[in-house]
C-alpha cells in the first residue's frame, strides 16, 4: 500500500509540472518573453501558494536523467561547419573562461565574503562557471541576430558543461587534500577527459549509424534514439572521461549522418517527438529552479543575517557578469587576430562582442553543481555549503532574468535585430535544388508519349514558378511567375482545406472509420506541410 501511495504521489507530481509547463509556455507564448523566464519566475510565485508541494532538485536527476537528452538534442541542431569555423572563440569560452571565472570568484570571495575562503570561494566557482545559452538563443533567433553569435552561444554552452564538471572535481579534490593537482596532472585530466569522451561519443556514434542503415522503422529508431544519449553519457563517465563530451560528440556525428541514414518518413517521426520531448524537459529544468526556493532559504536561515545575503548575491551576481565582459573582449579579439592572419573575412564587431559578454545566464547545471557539493568533507561539516546554494540560486535569478529580458532590448539598440526571413545561403541552395530538377525533369522528358508530356509540362510549371520565388529577376516576366506561385501555394491550401473537410464529413457521417481518416489526414498533413516550408 506504501508503494503504491508513492507511486500515485509522484504521477501526482509529474501531471502537475506538464500541466504548469504548458500553460505557462502559453502565457510567456503571448507576452512574447522566452518560456525559460517566465518558468523561472512562476516557479518562484508559486511557492508562496499554500498546499504546494515542495519539489526538491536531485542532483543525480539532473545530470543522469534531464542532461544527456538536453546535449544530445542541442547537439543534433548544431552545424559542424559553423561549430568548428568558431572553435577558437568557442574554446576560450568554454575553456578560458571557466578557468578565469573561478579563479576571479576565489579571489573574490576569499576578500570580500567574510564566510567564504579561497578555498571554497574556487568551488563556488566551479560551480558557476557553466551558462545556459537556452534563454540566450531562443531571444536571438527571434530576433534575428546573426547566425555566428548564435552559433558561438550553442557552442559554448556544449563544451563548457564539461570544463565546469571538472573544474568542479578539482574544487571537491582542494577541500579534501588542500591542494590542486600539479599543471602537469591537471593537463592531462583535461586532455584525457576531452579526447576519452570525444573518442567514444564517436565510436559509439559509428556503430548506431551503421546499424541504423539496416533499420527502416520509425518507432524502433526513436526508441533508439532516446537510448543513445544515455548509452553515450554513461560510457563516457564509466571511462572516467567526459560523458557530457560523448553525448555531444555522438550527437554532432548522427546529425551529419542523418541524412543519409534515416528515411524521410522516419526523420519527421524522431525530428517531431524530439522538439516535444526537448521542450518538455527544458520546461520541467527551469520550473524546478523556481520551486528550489524554500529549499534554498530553509538552508541559510538562521545562519547569516538574510539582508546581508541579498547583498552578497546581488554584489556576486555583478562580478559574475564582469568577469565575463573582462574575458570576451580580449578573446574576441584573438579570434579576429587569427582570423586576419588566415585572410579569413569573419569579423566579430564590438556590438557583437558586447552581446557575447551579456548572454552569460546560468541554469541548472549550476544549481545540481551547488547541491552535488557534500554536506560533510572530510568527516566535517562543511559549513559554506548552504551559502554556495543561495548564491548560485541568486546568480541563476539575475542572469537569467535580467539578463535574459532586457537581452531583446540590448539587441535593438545595437542594431543587431535583423530579418527572421531565409537566409542568404538558403536561397542560393534552395535555388540550386530547384534549378537541379529542372534539368532532371527537362532530359526525362524527351521521348516520351503526348500525355505524360503533358503531365511533366505541368510538373516542370511547377518548379519554374517555385524559382521564381528565390531568383532576383525584377522583370515583369519574373515578378508575375512569383504570383503566380504564390496564388498556386494560396489554391493548393485551398483545395488541401477542401479535402480535409470533406474526409471529416465521411468520418461523422459514419462513411468511413477513424483508421481510413488518419491515413488519408497523414497524406493531407505532409502535403500541406510542404506548402508552409516554402
Amino acid at each position: 500500500m506504501e508503494s503504491a501511495a508513492s507511486l500515485h504521489a509522484i504521477e501526482r507530481m509529474v501531471l502537475l509540472l506538464l500541466v504548469l509547463v504548458a500553460a505557462f509556455a502559453v502565457i510567456a507564448h503571448r507576452l512574447k518573453v522566452p518560456y525559460p523566464i517566465v518558468l523561472v519566475l512562476a516557479g518562484l510565485g508559486l511557492t508562496f501558494l499554500p498546499h504546494m508541494p515542495h519539489i526538491p532538485l536531485d542532483p543525480n536527476l539532473v545530470f543522469v536523467i534531464f542532461l544527456p537528452p538536453l546535449l544530445y538534442s542541442a547537439a543534433w541542431t548544431v552545424s559542424w561547419r559553423d561549430f568548428r569555423r568558431n572553435l577558437l572563440i568557442i574554446s576560450s569560452l568554454a575553456i578560458g573562461l571557466v578557468g578565469f571565472t573561478v579563479w576571479g570568484v576565489a579571489e573574490f570571495s576569499d576578500r570580500f565574503i567574510t564566510a567564504l575562503n579561497w578555498k571554497s570561494g574556487f568551488l563556488l566557482g566551479a560551480v558557476l562557471a557553466t551558462t545556459d545559452a537556452i534563454a540566450a538563443t531562443s531571444v536571438a533567433k527571434a530576433l534575428g541576430l546573426p547566425r555566428r553569435i548564435v552559433d558561438i552561444l550553442e557552442g559554448e554552452s556544449l563544451l563548457n558543461d564539461a570544463t565546469g564538471l571538472l573544474a568542479l572535481e578539482f574544487g571537491l579534490r582542494l577541500l579534501e587534500r588542500g591542494d590542486l593537482p600539479t599543471l602537469g596532472a591537471g593537463t592531462a585530466r583535461l586532455v584525457y577527459l576531452i579526447v576519452g569522451g570525444l573518442g567514444i561519443g564517436l565510436l559509439m556514434g559509428v556503430i548506431i549509424a551503421e546499424f541504423e542503415k539496416f533499420v527502416d522503422n520509425g518507432p524502433v529508431e526513436l526508441v533508439l534514439s532516446l537510448i543513445v544519449p544515455y548509452a553515450a553519457y554513461l560510457a563516457g563517465e564509466e571511462a572516467k572521461a567526459s560523458g557530457v563530451l560523448a553525448v555531444v560528440a555522438c550527437g554532432l556525428y548522427m546529425s551529419r549522418q542523418s541524412a543519409r541514414v534515416f528515411s524521410p518518413n522516419v526523420r519527421i517521426q524522431i525530428v517531431g517527438a524530439w522538439e516535444a520531448m526537448t521542450f518538455m524537459l527544458n520546461g520541467i529544468v527551469f520550473l524546478l529552479i523556481g520551486l528550489q526556493m524554500p529549499y534554498v532559504l530553509a538552508g541559510i536561515r538562521g545562519d547569516h543575517n538574510f539582508m546581508m545575503l541579498l547583498k552578497y548575491g546581488a554584489i556576486f551576481s555583478v562580478t559574475l557578469i564582469a568577469l565575463r565582459m573582462i574575458w570576451v573582449a580580449p578573446a574576441v579579439w584573438l579570434t579576429n587576430f587569427v582570423n586576419w592572419i588566415k585572410d579569413r573575412k569573419e569579423h566579430i564587431t564590438q556590438r557583437e562582442t558586447f552581446v557575447i559578454g551579456w548572454t552569460g545566464m546560468r541554469g541548472v547545471i549550476a544549481l545540481a553543481a551547488a547541491y552535488s557539493v557534500p554536506e560533510t568533507i572530510n568527516g566535517v561539516e562543511f559549513e559554506q555549503r548552504n551559502l554556495i546554494i543561495f548564491l548560485t540560486f541568486c546568480v541563476i535569478l539575475v542572469t537569467l532574468v535580467l539578463q535574459g529580458l532586457t537581452l531583446p532590448r540590448v539587441i535593438r539598440t545595437l542594431g543587431l535585430a535583423g530579418e527572421t526571413g531565409m537566409e542568404p545561403e538558403e536561397r542560393e541552395a534552395r535555388t540550386l535544388a530547384l534549378k537541379e530538377a529542372l534539368n532532371f525533369l527537362e532530359k526525362n522528358r524527351q521521348g516520351k508519349s503526348d500525355s505524360l508530356m503533358h503531365a511533366y509540362d505541368d510538373l516542370i510549371d511547377r518548379y519554374e514558378h517555385r524559382l521564381a520565388e528565390f531568383t532576383e529577376d525584377d522583370s515583369e516576366h519574373g515578378a508575375t511567375k512569383a504570383q503566380i506561385y504564390q496564388e498556386l501555394v494560396r489554391a493548393s491550401r485551398g483545395a488541401l482545406e477542401a479535402e480535409r473537410a470533406t474526409i471529416i464529413h465521411l468520418r461523422d457521417e459514419g462513411a468511413i472509420s477513424d483508421d481510413v481518416l488518419r491515413k488519408l489526414e497523414r497524406r493531407l498533413d505532409l502535403e500541406e506541410s510542404k506548402y508552409r516550408i516554402s
